[in-house]
This record gives C-alpha cells, structure tokens and sequence, in this order.
C-alpha cells in the first residue's frame, strides 16, 4: 500500500509537470515505474504508453479550452505518429533491454539540451510544418521503440520549426494521443498490469496532465516549465542510472 502512495504521488507530480508541454508522462514515467517495476518490456513499457495516452488526452482537453491547438496541423501529424510508432514497439521484443535503457539515455540527454537551451520563438517567422512531418517518421519509430509517447522530440521539434512554445504543447497534446495507444498494441500478449495500481495511476495522471495543461495555459511562462521538466528527468534519469551499475 505505501508503495502504492508513493507511484502515484510521484506519478501525479510527473503528470501535472508533462501536461503543461503536453508531452504524455511517459518520457518521464519511464525511470520512474522502472524504480518499482523490474521488466522494462513487459511491466514498464505498456503501463508508461498507456498512461501516456491518457494523460496526453486530458492534456488536450486543457489546451483546446485556452485555444491553444491547431486541430488541422495536429490531426495530420497524430496519423503519421500513430501509423508509425507500431514498428518500434514492434522492434524492442527483439532487443536487448540493456540496448533499449542506452538508447533512452541517449534521448535522455538531448531533450535535456533542448529543455534548457533558449529557443526563440519565431512568431513573425514561418512555421515549417514540412520539416515536423518529415521529422515525425523517425521520431514516432523512436519512441515506439523506448515505449514512451513521441511528444518528447516532436515538442523540440515543433519549437524548432517556429511554433510558439503554447501552441506547439498543444499540437504536440493531441498528436502524441493515438500513437500512444497503437503503439501499446504489439505489448498486449505479454503486458503485465497490476489492475489495481494501473486504475489508481490512470486517474492521477488524467487530472494531473488536466491540471498541468491549464496551468501552462493561463498563467506559467514555457521556458520555465522547460527548466522544470528538465529537471525532473534527469534526476530520476540519473537514479536510474546508479541503480543499474550497483
């Protein structure tokens, strides 16, 4: 029961923090769940992606009631990461789990970059839609592969290609919605849920991403929350890592 408290207090604040870039938790749900659960591919990966679905979907919610979503921009990118993103979950049953934690280690370290490198938001500029859906392909195999959501990269991504930092959170929200339910379906045989903890972390994490996607929405400045969220994964990233070496 403690550690059941303690997932979903942990889980809630990872929610509210993911929510207010639309992310999906799963990027940062990853370490975490992996602090409590022992098979990446089994038990991690499938309960991070559906939570992940969830919590970007309330993360939706919470941006289209400020206005922050360009649904024809959103939706077009949300059927390439969702047809995609199958082929990399397809792909780690027959990797090694070492081999997956380096590879999510990796983009560990690039998202921590580009969370707390400023970037400019180029609002007079032209957004490059065409180099976010080219860049959508290898990103959505990406994170099909690591068993998290796309948003993580497709965030940066959308920032990159001149999107303000609002509306790219919520572009990114629905985007990543889909493809992290599709990408949940070549886990199904041998995902392993606990009925109990998963019901509890689905609800925490919907509020928690609801709240979060407000909160980013009325009142918080983007490259504070950037800083935030850095933080958060790395810490927990880095826990992760001694825990491996001991």
């Amino acid at each position: 029961m403690e550690s059941t408290v303690i997932i979903a207090t942990g889980l809630a604040v990872l929610a509210i923090v993911s929510g207010m870039l639309g992310l999906g938790v799963a990027f940062a749900a990853i370490p975490f769940l992996g602090l409590f659960l022992p098979d990446l591919v089994n038990q991690v990966q499938p309960l991070s992606l559906l939570l992940n679905g969830v919590t970007a979907l309330f993360s939706v919610f919470g941006f289209a009631k400020s206005g922050n979503i360009v649904w024809k921009k959103a939706v077009i990118l949300a059927v390439i990461t969702t047809v995609i993103a199958p082929l990399g979950s397809w792909g780690a049953h027959f990797i090694n789990q070492t081999v997956i934690w380096v590879i999510y280690f990796v983009s560990v370290a690039y998202l921590a970059y580009r969370m707390f490198r400023p970037i400019q938001e180029r609002e007079c500029c032209t957004e490059n839609f065409e180099l976010v859906l080219i860049l959508a392909v290898p990103i959505s195999v990406l994170s099909g592969f690591l068993g998290v959501g796309p948003g993580f990269l497709l965030m940066p991504t959308l920032m990159i290609a001149g999107f303000n930092a609002k509306k790219a959170a919520g572009i990114n929200a629905l985007a990543v919605t889909p493809p992290s339910f599709s990408a949940l379906i070549p886990h199904m045989a041998t995902a392993q849920f606990d009925p109990a903890l998963t019901g509890i972390l689905l609800l925490v994490g919907a509020i928690g991403s609801f709240v979060g996607a407000r909160i980013t929405s009325l009142y918080m400045p983007s490259a504070r929350i950037k800083q935030i969220f850095g933080v958060l994964i790395v810490v927990m990233t880095l826990y992760k890592i001694s825990t491996l070496l001991r």
